[in-house]
């Protein structure tokens, strides 16, 4: 580790303790089976994983925000500021700049009261120390793409489905081009749904043979009822889908983004509440002096990071360095505070900084 990186380390993390958060730490092993599945696709593909034979399956930490999540909601005060520093993991498949290990400072805040006050808070911060290296800031708010899936028109099951794969644009896209009507059922399917309607899924099972592999027999009848079920449902309706994709492209200054958002919310007002939500947030950010009118926003910024992201999304980028991860991200997470918090909840917003860029950025060697 570059001693200008800790020194840079040590510099955010005194900025965040003199802004009134608590320092705390987590272990550098965690366990996997109770955090793993709450990363992103992309994390849990690159995370470490080990076997402890007293403890199981164990993990290096990806990131902090799990961990302290998970320690907050076990015995934490409200409201909380926390902040962290150390080393996270990312394993690579193949050698390039990507680091294998990195440090990370972090800023987090746990506040049930104005939570528009404490994504501005968080970001401005970011916004104040980073200032020296000029970097172009991107927001966004997955909320917004969260609260239009949900008041779509359309079954229980495939709304499901959308918001499952949301952080999976490819596969988002392909689902609600099928949704919509818009690609033919593929061939295998379609046979196999030819074949139910005229057979039992019973007897298409014994019909197989022995059973080969994980899956129960009523598993796969299970399964099989919900492709029947899906193969009923009506086609999503162009005008939706003709909105989502009116969502996923959209990318303007904030205000901007907002009065479109308004024109949107007209024909689908089950994004309303969280459009209301951001124009809140853009007066929360012009009050701690972020000039918005040039703020850029993304409705679909954030669709590849963490998975636990659920509301406001951002991070700082360094201009004409397209290789360059960013050099600070974070966003708002209050559903993981519902996972981890066993039937309690709190709204929740953090970020990270990742030091070793700003102190590369700084002596000019990015």
């Amino acid at each position: 580790m570059r001693a200008a990186d800790r020194a840079e380390a040590e510099r955010l993390f005194a900025r965040f303790r003199a802004a009134g958060a608590v320092p705390v730490d987590a272990d550098i092993l965690l366990p996997a089976d109770t955090l793993l599945d709450l990363y992103g696709e992309d994390i849990r593909a690159r995370t470490y994983v080990t076997t402890d034979p007293l403890e199981g399956e164990m993990m290096l930490r990806p990131d902090f925000t799990v961990p302290v999540v998970q320690m907050h909601m076990a015995h934490g005060a409200e409201p909380a500021r926390y902040t962290y520093m150390g080393e996270v993991f990312r394993r690579q498949d193949h050698r390039g700049p990507r680091a294998r290990e990195y440090l990370q400072v972090g800023y987090e805040v746990f506040a049930r009261e104005n939570p528009e006050a404490a994504d501005a808070e968080v970001f401005a911060l970011f916004a104040e120390v980073l200032a020296p290296l000029r970097l172009r800031a991107a927001t966004g708010d997955i909320g917004i793409l969260l609260a239009a899936i949900r008041g779509l028109s359309t079954s229980d099951r495939r709304k499901a489905a959308l918001l499952r794969h949301v952080w999976r644009p490819r596969r988002f896209r392909a689902l609600l081009d099928r949704f919509g009507g818009r690609t033919p059922v593929a061939e295998p399917r379609a046979r196999l749904l030819s074949a139910l309607a005229v057979t039992p899924v019973d007897d298409l099972i014994a019909a197989a043979g022995p059973v080969i592999g994980l899956r129960e027999p009523d598993e796969v009848a299970a399964r099989a009822t919900a492709l029947l079920q899906d193969a009923d449902t009506l086609p999503l309706s162009a005008a939706e889908v003709d909105l989502l994709e009116d969502l996923l492209n959209l990318r303007d200054s904030a205000p901007n983004a907002l009065g479109h958002l308004r024109d949107v919310a007209v024909d689908l007002p089950s994004i309303a509440p969280t459009v209301d939500r951001f124009a809140r947030r853009l007066e929360a950010l012009s009050a701690h002096g972020i000039d918005v009118a040039t703020l850029d926003f993304e409705a679909s910024h954030g669709r590849t990071t963490m998975e636990y992201y659920d509301g406001f999304v951002f991070s700082f980028h360094a201009e004409g360095r397209a290789g360059l991860p960013p050099v600070a991200s974070g966003g708002r997470y209050d559903a993981l505070t519902r996972v981890l918090g066993q039937g309690r909840s709190i709204p929740a917003v953090g970020g990270v900084i990742r030091p070793g860029l700003v102190a590369a950025l700084t002596e000019g060697r990015a």
